[in-house]
């Protein structure tokens, strides 16, 4: 998702969530670490940080159960 008509949609906005995910909002392309495009479902994505989940990249909760803390 890139190019001159995704930057009219607006910037792309990461909040990163206290010992949680990261949610991102706006167009933004997320690939695998072959560089092929992982579609995601929403408008607003949650990328995990606690590497727990069992649905990498995306946030399943498991920072809830796994203590993960950010600090911030």
């Amino acid at each position: 998702m890139t190019g001159r008509d995704d930057r009219a949609r607006g910037p792309v906005r990461i909040t990163p969530c206290p010992d949680g995910p990261l949610l991102v909002r706006g167009p933004v392309e997320v690939v695998d670490a072959d560089g092929n495009a992982v579609t995601p479902r929403r408008r607003t994505v949650a990328l995990c940080r606690c590497g727990g989940t069992g649905t990498p990249p995306w946030c399943d909760g498991t920072h809830k159960v796994n203590g993960f803390r950010t600090g911030d």
